[in-house]
């Protein structure tokens, strides 16, 4: 069932996901107050060399794509929602919100069909448009379906408070199906202070406990009765009697769980082992979780990235083993990490090649034998060859990520520099310098060897790589040989100005570069032999 999916996540949903076939949804699409849906790759060379991917650049300015999206609603036949984007049009007029709006509702329509009546969705956003979500929320799935209103404390910064209140939350949107859905309570640890007032005794084991009353609350005449406790002492019930049978006190007392009070008149109580309390019901407000700092090991340099305990949470709250989940807007596959973690079948749609490549990279290292299939990108020669001819800049993307490479300027599209990636690399662990990429998804000749050449001399780049759909010509063979060889620290030489073509890189290789910056290609933690349990809902 585990499946990633390449493509804008409304026509996968459509071609690829049956009604009522998830259980979970947990969606974390880009907010229109940081319109641009990216992934960032970072280097550690002392120049600032950021890279953004922009895969929505012209999703949040109302044009052909916004109307097309709107009118999709107005015939999907769901009254309540069409009637909420009229209105909100008639409102806020065509501007970037409602082009946003317009791409959000026709999604959330889908997630509604695939989702089972059992299941739920949590959709995360921020508050510059969480009011205009939950109203479409409110039209897709009615609004005695909404559950909560979660507000997660993402961060402690308070760089904005100069001239507002600082924003340092999130919110996340939960709503049901149906008024079925599923739903394991959830815990947070008790505080420091909570423990020291409520958890006074400490028992001769050394285990710290609280004191509970045992008598009934209601009224139980067949409850009441006088127990001779292992003190030796007879302890006569309340008068509404006792809040367990004979039995089971006994058996508490048989286990010490039972408090016996220093005078005889006093009641008998029950002791609440800290140990095996499973802590404070979790309220809506979430403010234990703690985001991805810099030095995380988690981090994996995306920005939008968000912690697995968020996810851990949502996933055991309202899911159980076995259940599917799906994130149609999967990032850097922290929902699909979480999921495979707690045994819970996945479903992953990127609209980017790289994040794509990125999520199979972290699963790979996180869970070593990991199974689940990839659609929409090129898994062979002739996929490649294919995307190449439909879509040139997705296919140099593609190829980008299969050499490790940072997309150049971001990888927007624009004019040709002769540079489409860098490969950053420590020749001496220590001191960064950069390869430059090229990639050719159509003919080449010895003019692309030249160009190239000039290109490394232009950006002071010790090594260069042309990767190219077709097979080299020998008098290119010859041009790239001429260009020298890079000798590093230790002696060891590599061709300065190296030719990988797309049926070596499916043979598995590599352009041979020495200490490829691992900071750029960050790889995620091991998951222990405890992935795929249901775990703490702490």
């Amino acid at each position: 069932m585990n499946k990633l999916f390449y493509g804008d996540n409304l026509e996968v949903l459509r071609a690829e996901i049956a009604d009522e076939s998830v259980d979970l949804i947990y969606l974390d699409p880009p907010f229109n107050s940081n319109a641009n849906y990216n992934v960032l790759f970072k280097s550690k060379s002392g120049e600032g060399a950021d890279a953004q991917i922009t895969a929505f650049e012209d999703t949040w300015h109302w044009n052909d794509k916004a109307e097309d999206a709107f009118d999709q609603v107005m015939r999907s036949g769901l009254s309540g929602a069409s009637e909420l984007l009229r209105a909100m049009r008639g409102f806020l007029g065509e501007n970037d919100m409602m082009a946003y709006l317009a791409m959000m509702a026709i999604r959330l329509i889908e997630l509604h069909r695939v989702l089972k009546p059992t299941g739920s969705l949590y959709l995360h956003c921020d508050p510059t448009a969480s009011h205009y979500l939950k109203l479409l929320l409110d039209g897709v799935f009615g609004a005695d379906k909404f559950r909560s209103e979660i507000i997660w404390k993402r961060t402690s910064a308070h760089a904005n408070s100069t001239r507002n209140f600082a924003g340092v939350h999130d919110v996340v949107l939960l709503y049901s199906k149906s008024l079925k859905s599923t739903h394991n309570e959830s815990f947070t640890a008790y505080s420091e202070d909570y423990i020291k007032e409520h958890f006074v005794h400490v028992d001769d084991n050394g285990r710290r406990f609280r004191r509970s009353d045992l008598r009934n609350p209601g009224v139980r005449p067949n409850l009441r009765y006088d127990y001779t406790a292992s003190n030796g002492v007879t302890y006569k019930p309340h008068p509404n009697g006792w809040a367990v049978s004979r039995e089971v006190m006994e058996k508490l007392d048989r286990e010490g769980r039972l408090f016996f009070p220093r005078k005889e008149d006093s009641r008998l109580r029950k002791k609440i082992f800290l140990d095996e309390s499973p802590g404070v019901p979790a309220t809506d407000v979430w403010d234990d979780l703690p985001p991805i700092h810099a030095s995380a090991a988690e981090r994996l340099g995306y920005p939008t990235q968000k912690p697995l305990a968020l996810l851990n949470r949502i996933i055991a709250a309202s899911s159980n083993e076995g259940d599917v989940v799906l994130d149609p807007f999967c990032g850097c596959g922290t929902a699909v990490h979480a999921a495979q973690k707690l045994g819970r079948p996945w479903i992953g749609i990127d609209v980017t090649h790289l994040a794509i490549h990125l999520i199979e990279k972290r699963l790979n290292d996180a869970f070593p034998g990991i199974q689940y299939e990839v659609h929409g990108t090129p898994r062979d020669l002739a996929s490649a060859q294919d995307l190449a001819r439909r879509d040139k800049h997705q296919f140099e993307l593609w190829a980008l990520a299969q050499v490790d490479a940072v997309p150049w300027k971001g990888g927007r599209k624009g004019a040709d520099t002769g540079i489409d990636g860098i490969i950053y690399f420590k020749p001496d662990g220590k001191r960064t310098e950069k390869a430059i990429v090229e990639v050719k998804g159509g003919g080449t000749g010895v003019k692309d060897i030249g160009r190239l050449a000039q290109v490394m001399e232009r950006e002071n780049a010790e090594m260069a790589v042309l990767v190219t759909a077709e097979m080299p010509t020998s008098a290119m063979v010859k041009d790239a040989a001429a260009v020298g060889r890079f000798e590093d620290e230790w002696g060891r030489t590599y061709p300065k100005l190296q030719i990988l073509t797309l049926a070596e890189m499916f043979q598995g290789k590599k352009p041979d570069i020495p200490f490829v910056d691992p900071s750029s290609i960050k790889r995620a933690k091991r998951e222990d032999e405890t992935a795929g349990k249901q775990g703490s809902l702490l």
